[in-house]
């Protein structure tokens, strides 16, 4: 018992190390001086030229891209779900493919499809038919590149929410005559209103806390949000902590009303469940003349957010130089530059560092939150509730905030000289996402009955051999399927990681970031191209050992 008792408040202790002290520096950072109470730093970040701009860029950022996103997410999850349209698995494929690639890829290679000079689009399409170019680098151009990088997200989120709705008030409706629309907009809608208020929430959060969409697009253009004016402000010579702080509270507190909003809503979902029994089957509505132009529209999705995006990053992998595709440059194809790529120091350093991140962080994060989920779920300790509110106190934290956290931390205490070194990218990571692991763990041990562990403790077994020998087994497809998605995350995560890295320390996110820099355009292409088919394969195995362990139900 002691035993266990000790390995509770250690996890406990550290969960709440990893929550609270990133903030408590980053406000001790930002609200003092000399030891003393000051104001001084908001009153220099929020009286400079510009904030008003910033902030309307910020919210026109947000707003527009989260737009988007629910717009098109929501109508093709409707289709997939509800209606007769073919090529549903095209779909998923296209619903998930966007979500392997990193978020700076996505951005750069809309910005080969759309720059105003080099733009395949613009070139080709844009400005043969309508005499004038789509400029992706402005506020408009960064609402489409992320709105249609996060539309995957709304997708899934509103064909969880289609398919758990009972059809049958639909079918009612088109039987007593109502067209689709009214049906859509008077019946399925209401319906989905929670799931729908979610999608809009998280979007607008993920979307105020984008940074590669911002830094690739808006920098140049001198376009700031929140998140570019934080990482400009480190970046300036000498680095200003305290009004980078600043910046960071006003992000901090936006994301934490949306969060909190998002649960408020949550609590009241009853009020829109339908009662229906586990085994009905719903039957798709046809769509009768609409379901050409509904095809042609998945087929359309498809090519814009997996094929165009791809296919320009693999045709500038095979350039010596970029330029737009023509005649020449499609007969002088070169694959110097994925050997290039992969003798590059700063690659061989991004990839051994992502991979001992990502499966450290992966296997860490997973072991804390089986501890932890077990304490939530399985004792009756006092306070526990705090334990999980901890846990999931970091979702409230976006990625380039918690890097000024940490960076504030680690920059200010010598007994602890880990700046400079993996250990700090470590934390960092360990810190965004124990709340996932959390989520993955605690939802399959709530499914687990109490029977066995109550069995293996009146034969004499220990706790820690109950929990080695029993839980974590039983814990295999949540443990497996969260595992798999923090080591995906990890590889693709930039926000966190670009104010931590430092020589030599660089992962696979930050190789591409600094290629970028540098105007390596076909390197980095060549380089994100074996990333991708490498995260994808990953996923791979995971929908196959899905079938085998239960990862796709968890």
């Amino acid at each position: 018992m002691s035993g266990r008792n000790l390995i509770v408040g250690l996890v406990t202790v550290f969960i709440a190390y990893l929550a609270l002290v990133p903030l408590g520096f980053l406000l001790w950072q930002t609200f003092t001086r000399g030891g003393h109470p000051t104001l001084a730093a908001i009153r220099t970040a929020y009286s400079q030229s510009g904030l008003g701009t910033m902030t309307l860029n910020s919210f026109a950022f947000a707003g527009g891209a989260t737009a988007v996103a629910v717009v098109i997410g929501t109508g093709l999850a409707h289709l997939v779900v509800r209606t007769d349209v073919p090529f549903k698995p095209l779909m998923f494929a296209a619903s998930l493919v966007p979500l392997i690639i990193p978020g700076i890829l996505h951005t750069i290679a809309w910005f080969f499809l759309l720059s105003t000079q080099i733009g395949v689009l613009n070139i080709h399409v844009i400005h043969p038919i309508f005499g004038v170019n789509f400029n992706v680098a402005s506020v408009h151009g960064m609402i489409l590149v992320e709105g249609l990088h996060l539309t995957p997200l709304v997708f899934l989120l509103m064909v969880a929410s289609f398919r758990s709705m009972d059809p049958s008030l639909e079918e009612s409706a088109i039987m007593s005559g109502a067209p689709l629309r009214t049906v859509f907009w008077r019946i399925t809608l209401p319906l989905a209103r929670p799931a729908l208020y979610a999608a809009i929430l998280i979007m607008a959060v993920r979307t105020l806390e984008s940074f590669e969409v911002p830094a690739v697009l808006g920098l140049n253009q001198h376009i700031f949000v929140f998140t570019s004016q934080i990482w400009t402000t480190l970046n300036a010579s000498p680095p200003d902590y305290s009004t980078a702080g600043a910046y960071a509270m006003a992000l901090l507190v936006l994301t934490t009303i949306g969060v909190l909003w998002h649960n408020r809503i949550s609590k009241h979902g009853r009020a829109y469940q339908t009662v229906t029994g586990k085994g009905f089957r719903p039957r798709p509505i046809p769509l009768g003349r609409w379901r050409w132009p509904a095809t042609i529209l998945i087929l359309a999705y498809f090519c814009i957010s997996v094929l165009l995006p791809l296919a320009i990053l693999f045709y500038a992998s095979t350039q010596n130089f970029y330029a737009p595709p023509s005649h020449y440059t499609l007969r002088h194809l070169t694959w110097g530059n994925y050997g290039a790529a992969w003798h590059d120091p700063l690659v061989q350093h991004g990839l051994k560092n992502s991979l001992i991140l990502g499966l450290g962080t992966a296997t860490a994060v997973m072991l804390l939150a089986a501890v932890a989920s077990w304490i939530v779920v399985r004792t009756k300790v006092r306070g526990r509730w705090l334990i999980d509110n901890l846990a999931f106190l970091p979702l409230t934290i976006p990625g380039l905030v918690l890097g000024v956290a940490i960076l504030t931390i680690y920059l200010r205490v010598p007994w602890l000289p880990i700046y400079g070194t993996l250990w700090i990218i470590f934390i960092a990571y360990l810190t965004r996402y124990i709340p996932y692991g959390m989520r993955y763990v605690s939802t399959s041990m709530f499914q687990i009955g109490r029977e066995l562990e109550e069995s293996a403790q009146m034969s004499g077994a220990g706790w820690f051999q109950v929990f080695r020998r029993i839980v974590l087994p039983l814990l295999v497809p949540g443990f497996v399927a969260g595992w798999i998605y923090i080591v995906v995350v990890s590889v693709r995560e930039l926000g966190s990681s670009v104010l931590l890295y430092s020589p030599g320390r660089e992962v696979l996110s930050i190789a591409i970031w600094e290629m970028w820099r540098n105007g390596q355009f076909p390197e980095l292409c060549a380089l994100g191209i074996v990333m991708v088919a490498g995260l994808v394969v990953l996923v791979g195995v995971a929908y196959k050992l899905g079938a085998k362990i239960g990862v796709r139900e968890a």
